[in-house]
């Protein structure tokens, strides 16, 4: 190649020599044009240069708050309102309520009515059991319209029915009484229009996934249930196609019926709250046959001509042969008396959790003695150890362990209830009660052969007979306190597993091979971490920091189905108000909540018992980044 150059720049050279010194010439024709040359072979690729040095590392950010993106807004409701009643069918339907809203909310959306009565209702368009990821929260309500209404991230809120409705269309098949109402067990009177539905469960039919009675509960003095029967139309939403609320008169009326579940065998059960005790170092039951005792007005006018008997309410009711024309109402006396919040059968069909809603409350355990019976077996009380050193909510944990209180049977508690049947006002005594006291519960706890005397604190009843374990199941906070169980929760609210997730963990059922299953956990909703467990005495004894903002828990459930530990998943935020200077609750973050209900995906759905203007229901991803 290089040859060849060379001889072509030289002929080029002698050309132009000739050219300077003679005449032009005439121009020759053009030569042929040569071969192109061979293309030379390719060099040796070269070496890879030496790889730069790391930068160094940024400075770390500091921690987002608890729950961040975790969180979201999937739901507000109308102003006034508390959001219960989470409920989430095998098929994907999402019931909740708008309890007790103000009355003063007259605005409509798309139901045409305005939310001034409590409300039951459905999320329609929406299946939950298969929802996305990626749903954008619904907007902190700013106009009236959203103040006043549901407003949702996904789907559209369908009105069941509402305080007083009769479904006069349904004939013969309506509520002549009026949804939520109830009536005096002999007089027949209208006592309340209740605007509190609480606790939701639907229950399908078993011949039609899209049929099936929704059972709700009503939470007030005195409580009640009510059964909607539904059909799904094609379009997704519900159809009512019969109303009734249940009888419970056979049981004395019920009471407060706060939240609830539905057992693995396919049986509502109600929790009965608001109960008046003497279980709290004061003799307030001493208040209960005052003549001048007006809470349990209401009450009186349930049992009239009788006077109502206090112990038998404030526990667990089985509603058995629920689809039935007449369901049956069974109170469970051997859970214990106390503020029942929730209650969580295992699915050991044995074992069941309930939680207590109040100040220095215990969470309960009971083992039935036979699968799906739950009239006689043996009732247990929660111990804390708090976690050494810390005392942030956001971090604290406790391990548990169990203290056994007493077994018994629904039929001797019952016959110890009886015996407070006759007790009126007639009976009442300044500065003594005619029901069981606390030196009775402590006698019983360190064993004593006898109730205690009048002149030692005893109750006028129980005075100077033999003991017995009534104490245990009629005043089960104080006793379980006496025993050493950890009695200073501070509104213990909603507990709930997914029962599929805990029996895969629990059992190995439906595993695939190889496959690493979660730890299985029961949550647990805390709408206030104050008072007794932030007093700095007993076992809790966690700081102020969240306050009256609450958080949500979770426990550790072992092969026997038994809670060993509970942690922190994610708390409510506080701030300082920029009008007042007050510590208030975030509200984009948890605030008060209530009760809570775990999905098939271990995503979680929290309704706010709050302090907000417009309370929230929440999707929680313990996963999320």
């Amino acid at each position: 190649m290089k040859r060849i150059a060379y001889s072509l720049i030289a002929a080029a050279v002698t050309v132009a020599l000739t050219a300077c010194d003679g005449d032009d010439g005439k121009q020759g024709p053009q030569g042929v044009q040569g071969e192109q040359g061979v293309q030379g072979e390719q060099g040796n690729s070269g070496t890879n240069g030496t790889n730069g040095t790391n930068g160094v590392d940024g400075v770390a950010g500091k921690d987002g708050q608890n729950g961040g993106s975790g969180l979201i807004r999937i739901a507000t409701v109308p102003a006034g309102a508390e959001v219960t009643g989470l409920f989430l069918s095998e098929q994907g339907d999402l019931f909740f309520n708008v309890q007790h809203p103000s009355d003063a909310n007259k605005l409509v959306d798309g139901n045409q009515r305005p939310y001034d009565g409590g409300t039951v209702g459905v999320l329609t368009g929406v299946n939950f059991n298969e929802l996305p990821r990626n749903i954008v929260s619904s907007p902190v309500p700013v106009t009236e319209l959203e103040r006043q209404t549901v407003v949702t991230a996904i789907g559209q809120y369908q009105i069941l029915g509402q305080t007083g409705d009769v479904y006069a269309d349904l004939g013969e098949k309506g509520l002549a009484g009026g949804l939520g109402v109830h009536y005096g067990i002999t007089s027949g009177d209208k006592i309340l229009e209740n605007d509190s539905p609480d606790f939701n469960g639907f229950i399908p039919s078993a011949d039609d996934e899209n049929t099936g009675y929704l059972f709700t509960n009503w939470e007030a003095y005195p409580g009640g249930m009510s059964r909607l029967k539904m059909s799904k139309s094609d379009a997704g939403t519900w159809n009512i196609e019969e109303a009734m609320m249940l009888d419970f008169d056979g049981v004395k009326g019920t009471a407060a019926n706060c939240f609830g579940s539905v057992s693995p065998w396919g049986t509502p059960l109600t929790s009965e709250e608001w109960i008046v005790r003497s279980d709290v170092d004061t003799t307030q039951h001493a208040e209960w046959n005052d003549p001048a005792f007006t809470r349990i007005d209401r009450m009186k006018e349930l049992v009239a001509p009788e006077f109502p008997n206090p112990y038998r309410y404030g526990y667990i009711a089985e509603v058995q042969n629920p689809l039935s024309d007449t369901p049956d109402i069974v109170k469970h006396f051997t859970i214990g008396r106390y503020e029942h919040e929730n209650s969580v059968v295992m699915p050991d069909e044995r074992t069941v959790y309930s939680s207590q809603d109040d100040t220095g409350g215990v969470l309960f355990k009971f083992i039935a003695d036979q699968p799906k019976d739950l009239s006689s077996g043996t009732l247990y009380g929660a111990k804390l150890t708090q976690d050494k050193g810390l005392n942030d909510p956001a971090v604290t944990g406790f391990d548990v362990t169990w203290v056994e209180i007493a077994s018994g049977t629904n039929a001797e508690i019952e016959a110890w209830i009886a015996e407070y049947d006759e007790i009126s006002t007639a009976d009442f005594v300044q500065g003594q009660t005619s029901y069981l006291s606390v030196a009775d519960v402590k006698a019983w706890a360190t064993g004593k052969a006898t109730y205690p005397t009048l002149a030692e604190g005893g109750g006028l009843v129980t005075a100077g007979k033999p003991m017995d374990n009534r104490a245990a199941f009629l005043e089960s906070r104080q006793a379980a306190k006496q025993l050493g169980a950890t009695a200073e929760w501070r509104k213990l609210e909603g507990i709930s597993i997914n029962y599929d997730r805990v029996v895969e963990a629990v059992t190995g059922q439906d595993r695939v091979p190889g496959e690493v299953v979660e730890q299985a956990y029961m949550y647990i909703g805390i709408a206030d971490i104050d008072d007794t467990m932030t007093n700095g005495k007993g076992d809790i004894r966690l700081s102020e920091r969240v306050k009256d903002c609450g958080g949500v828990y979770r426990a550790h459930i072992d092969n026997n189905y038994n809670l060993t530990r509970i942690e922190p998943v994610v708390m409510g935020g506080t701030h300082r108000s920029s009008m007042t200077g007050a510590q208030e609750c975030d509200v984009n973050q948890l605030s008060q909540p209530d009760n809570v209900i775990v999905m098939q995906d271990g995503r979680i759905i929290i309704g706010e018992d709050g302090s907000q203007e417009n309370n929230t229901l929440w999707l929680y991803d313990p996963n999320a980044k």
